[in-house]
């Protein structure tokens, strides 16, 4: 057992350099009243409190079921590494920590209730610390994904007017080279082994802390974290989310879409800066009581992801589908899973060949959730439901999901149309508060009785979604609407196509066409280009209507993509448009 001297962390953070043990058996399942109770605030079945904090409410209610026995014997928290590390905290140990860390925010930083903190760490325990400790201590935290550069950081903080940076040691020059510009920023934490000029250092800061913090009573509407879009269509937005929009709106993600219990250990591989670690690191597991799985994983490699779910007792895995993706083609049919039970994806549609592809190599389906930044999730695939590949699945109650018109009127079934959520008469839980500082594009976003999710959809006969694409995303051929999706689904179904972006290109007779920019596996990056082009073109022509094949191809290196890892097809589009 390694002790705290190692990694100046308080002796609960344990460090472990063992072989994982499994568990062995599993204990009897729970029926959570914690999440039961939040599931029907969420519908509406009972009244919103006043008052709301998850650390409080949910955590700490969870630290005391674990105490008396009725939770099962999982860690609330495991963390481990490539060199055989692992940290495990329970409820209490997590609790005792984020107090800890909510004392520094407020004692040693100066931070007030309001004030807003900037995180911008990888995958290491401390994130999870100072996420709950955010919490407790009123402070809004606002999460930044490690691949954000000097401009990315700089431009996040003038818009947050952040107090307090959190970071690693890679990413600190970053931070000092901006630091002229940003006048307002009180302090400055490291996640270091050592001390570095200018900082406070936030492993030693933790041995020495106080766990003596009473948790700040935040009312439910009250701000609580901020997340930046991923621009995909114009500059990063601030995205609010209450106490409750996440706290309680997650209850219904993992009552009806996971499926969570207690006894459950969920992995999602999304960076730190994703929404989607909100999502599926913090609120939906905890709020169900389930053991949140990390592997610090600098960067995505299939063999670590196999290897990993071939060894850990992960009950639950979500990956993003680029993730998927690579997965498939590293095969995983050759790795056994002994523990997995679920599998789900989000954060962009994924293409039925890879789903098809997943059965096949590990006998599961993966079951997808849509939502946004704005939203936590508003359609899925359940278990137990029947899996329609390319598919969202259906709408998660509370949210009344529709396809509308320019009017803002419901389409009948089978017509292409904007995804609309119902805010009118009542505005369900679960949605952004406001675009922080920018009325315009907040009220910009409702339609009618719907807020506009920015996506383009269709809904078939059983109430299943079918994303076509962005609003803008949507190419207009000779008067032909072609959505991107459906072309960039069909060419990966090509054994040639690693991945592919379809755009809008100018043509002088149409008007525009549809252009493909495609990423060759490495077995196909020395095959004749215009043969090659030939023969995508053909099979887009057999898997699609004839009319959306791309009759322009550009074979690329890669795609341009956001610190999120989602394609930027606006980059291309303009890049077509520009140079017309």
């Amino acid at each position: 057992m390694r002790t705290l001297m190692r990694s100046g962390i308080p002796q609960c953070l344990r460090i472990i350099r063992s072989p994982c043990r499994f568990f062995r058996g599993r204990s009897r399942l729970l029926t959570s009243q914690i999440v039961s109770h939040y599931d029907s605030i969420n519908q509406r079945q009972k009244e919103l409190p006043e008052y709301f904090n998850f650390a409080r409410d949910v955590l700490d209610e969870w630290t005391r079921l674990e105490k008396d026995g009725m939770r099962p014997a999982n860690p609330a928290f495991w963390w481990v590494n490539d060199e055989g590390e692992e940290v495990k905290w329970s409820f209490e140990e997590l609790g005792f920590l984020s107090r800890k860390a909510a004392n520094i925010l407020s004692e040693t930083c100066g931070l007030r209730r309001g004030d807003k903190v900037m995180a911008v760490l990888p995958r290491v325990p401390e994130w999870w610390i100072m996420s709950v400790a955010c919490i407790r201590a009123g402070i809004i935290f606002v999460p930044g994904t490690s691949q954000l550069t000097a401009k990315d950081i700089l431009y996040r903080l003038q818009a947050s007017k952040a107090q307090c940076i959190i970071t690693s040691e890679t990413l600190a020059p970053a931070v000092e080279s901006v630091m002229p510009d940003c006048k307002f920023l009180k302090s400055k934490l490291i996640v270091a082994e050592r001390s570095r000029s200018g900082w406070m250092n936030l492993k030693e800061l933790l041995v020495v802390a106080s766990a003596d913090h009473e948790c700040v009573k935040t009312k439910s509407q009250d701000p609580m974290m901020i997340y930046f879009t991923s621009g995909t269509s114009g500059s990063p937005k601030m995205v609010v989310h209450s106490h409750c929009s996440y706290g309680i709106g997650f209850a219904t993600t993992g009552r009806h879409w996971m499926k969570l219990t207690p006894s459950d250990i969920l992995w999602n591989t999304s960076d730190t800066g994703w929404v989607k670690a909100a999502w599926t690191s913090i609120f939906t597991p905890w709020i169900c009581g389930s053991c949140v799985f990390v592997h610090n994983m600098p960067q995505f490699k299939p063999a670590i992801v196999a290897e990993t779910l071939s060894r850990y007792p992960i009950t639950v895995f979500c990956s993003a589908p680029t993730a998927y993706r690579m997965l498939v083609q590293h095969d995983m049919s050759s790795y056994k899973f002994p523990s997995l039970q679920h599998c789900i994806s989000g954060g962009e549609p994924l293409n039925p060949e890879v789903m098809a592809k997943w059965t096949i190599q590990t006998g599961l389906d993966i079951h997808e959730g849509y939502g946004q930044t704005e939203t936590v999730t508003i359609c899925s695939t359940k278990r137990g439901m029947e899996t329609k590949p390319g598919s969202f699945g259906k709408p998660v109650p509370p949210y009344d999901v529709q396809i509308i018109d320019v009017h803002g009127a419901v389409l009948p079934a089978g017509e292409e149309g904007s995804i609309g959520i119902r805010v009118q008469p009542t505005r369900p839980l679960g949605l952004f508060s406001e675009y922080l500082d920018d009325p315009e594009k907040t009220a910009a976003c409702v339609r009618g009785d719907f807020y506009l999710t920015g996506d383009r959809g269709i809904m078939d006969k059983e109430g299943y979604i079918w994303f076509v694409g962005r609003d803008d995303d949507i190419i207009n051929s000779s008067g032909y609407r072609i959505g991107p999706f459906e072309v960039e689904s069909a060419l990966i179904e090509h054994p040639a196509v690693a991945e592919s972006a379809v755009v809008s290109s100018p043509d002088p007779l149409r008007g525009e066409v549809v252009k493909a920019f495609i990423v060759l596996v490495p077995a196909y990056a020395s095959h004749d280009p215009e043969k090659l082009t030939l023969e995508l073109q053909q099979h887009v022509k057999k898997a699609t209507a004839p009319y959306k094949y791309p009759r322009k191809v550009e074979f690329v290196q890669e795609l341009p993509k956001t610190a999120s890892g989602k394609i930027q097809r606006k980059v291309l589009r303009n890049r077509e448009w520009e140079t017309a």
